[in-house]
């Protein structure tokens, strides 16, 4: 049986600073410690804590070879990093500050903590202003495109048995990757690409499509693939594998979110079972087909596979979507959460279908149907071409994570979360994964933790020598397992004595 797809979601979010001439990796390092900063004041608490790079690997490749040329992403271990009490990591990735958010063991759980990154961001740029002179302000967008050429990227991660072999899986799992655009996507006003002006290309389904230039391979930069290699669990690597999905945008949409992480790891659960053993969807030119999805707002266009059929991407996901039930009533739902699975089929189907026969039905619940509703009609109403700069300028209002000036969230789209919820999970970590444990101990000793990150916990009691406390199983470490012992035990010197008794 496939195992539980423990998943998570890493954000890089498109940052400016009005007012002045500046430095992004600058103004994002300002964002963040302002927040942390800010964190410590309320909390009384010293110290940060910051991130142990000692398990990075990102130059290891799934495939046991890179392709002659190819480069790993850079660790920048200079760039501020911090880990927060809700499990998740907030550092400058480059030039932008990413949440990477806390593991999590179903994708209702995800879109719950990508929402929360969502709100530290809002609350970052307010701790900043508070450190701005008069006339600056940081403004933040959760979007993928900066219209100069340059993208930045939302990656999806989904815990995988070691043992599915790597090419089955990045063959099975392309066609979904291709196809599922047309619940994905954050939709885009116009195109990049050179030659493609707005009279070809007036609206797109997806910010990212054009930015992908190979089918499988380790870079996340330059020469993007649709499958990533890049091999590096965060886990127990003699069983398990961690799958780095760049592919996907930046949803502000929860169902949305919901879909693109759910879908998938119902998916990946498949693979893992091999129930899509002899249902063939193999692209002839999956990179091209990437962009035909997105460029195509009729969802009409079939996209020929590599046996010679034509299939649309609607078409594709009705097909994935009748494996999904049948392996819903074969092996049932656990890999991916029984109640989150049923209701992930039943939004699945009825999303299918609305796309199928009238997809402006979807405004309240996709990104791409919002913001194309929202660009168009502002468009009529002022009879203005696509080419105008004025719905360039919409588009990227809808991404503003500032509440009062965001579009998105003037478009009213359907909630799946209470907003209690949300904000409780700004600062407190899912009890189901071992974020629990990492969030935990953070929230009550976090001036002993020295450093830390996915699979483990350094302690520094002073004298002794730093103590290291591995968590290499994602499922471990949960509420269930470790919460009377983290209740009973007062000092991180009595933690360390338990777990080495245990």
């Amino acid at each position: 049986m496939a195992i539980r797809k423990v998943c998570g979601i890493e954000t890089e979010y498109g940052i400016i600073l009005r007012g002045a001439e500046s430095n992004p990796i600058t103004v994002s390092s300002l964002l963040i410690n302002a927040y942390v900063s800010a964190l410590r004041q309320q909390s009384a608490t010293s110290g940060k804590v910051g991130w142990d790079f000692e398990d990075e690997s990102p130059g290891r490749d799934a495939r046991g070879f890179a392709r002659e040329g190819a480069m790993a992403p850079e660790i920048e271990t200079h760039l501020v990093n911090a880990v927060l009490t809700n499990g998740a990591r907030y550092y400058v990735d480059h030039a932008h500050p990413e949440y990477s958010s806390p593991e999590c063991s179903d994708a209702m759980e995800a879109v719950l903590w990508d929402k929360a990154g969502e709100r530290i961001l809002a609350r970052s740029i307010e701790a900043a202003a508070e450190m701005l002179p008069s006339g600056q302000e940081i403004v933040v967008y959760k979007n993928n495109s900066d219209r100069k050429g340059n993208s930045y990227g939302c990656h999806e991660n989904y815990l995988l048995d070691r043992a599915v072999p790597f090419a089955r899986l990045a063959a099975q799992v392309t066609p979904h990757f291709v196809s599922r655009l047309i619940y994905t996507g954050a939709g885009k006003v116009g195109s990049e690409v050179a030659g493609l002006g707005p009279d070809r290309v007036p609206f797109q389904l997806t910010q990212r499509a054009e930015f992908f230039e190979e089918e499988v391979g380790l870079e996340t930069t330059l020469k993007r693939p649709l499958v990533n290699t890049r091999d590096e669990p965060h886990s127990d690597s003699q069983k398990y594998r961690r799958l780095h999905v760049i592919v996907g945008d930046a949803n502000l949409a929860e169902v949305s979110t919901f879909l693109k992480v759910g879908v998938t790891a119902l998916v990946l659960a498949m693979i893992e079972d091999d129930e899509l053993a002899g249902l063939d969807l193999s692209l002839a030119a999956p990179v091209q087909a990437h962009r035909t999805v997105s460029y195509d707002l009729t969802l009409a266009v079939p996209l020929e596979l590599a046996d010679g059929r034509r299939m649309t991407a609607l078409e594709m996901q009705w097909e994935l979507l009748d494996r999904g039930r049948k392996y819903a009533e074969s092996r049932g739902l656990e890999a991916v959460g029984e109640e989150v699975g049923h209701d992930l089929l039943a939004r699945w189907e009825a999303v299918l279908h609305a796309l199928e026969t009238d997809f402006m039905s979807l405004a309240g619940q996709l990104d791409w149907v919002a913001k194309y509703q929202m660009v168009s009609g502002y468009r009529d109403r002022h009879g203005l071409g696509w080419g105008d700069h004025k719905l360039a300028a919409l588009d990227l209002q809808y991404h503003d994570v500032r509440p009062g000036r965001s579009l998105y969230e003037k478009c009213g789209l359907e909630r799946l979360l209470a907003e209690d919820a949300v904000s409780a999970a700004v600062t407190n970590p899912p009890t189901t994964t071992r974020a629990y444990f990492r969030g935990r101990c953070l929230q009550k000793w976090a001036g002993s933790i020295a450093a830390a990150n996915w699979d483990s916990l350094v302690f520094d009691l002073g004298s002794d020598p730093l103590r290291r406390v591995p968590m290499m199983e994602p499922l471990k470490g949960t509420a269930a397992h470790v919460d009377r012992l983290l209740h009973e035990c007062e000092t991180p010197a009595q933690l360390l004595e338990a777990l080495g008794s245990t």
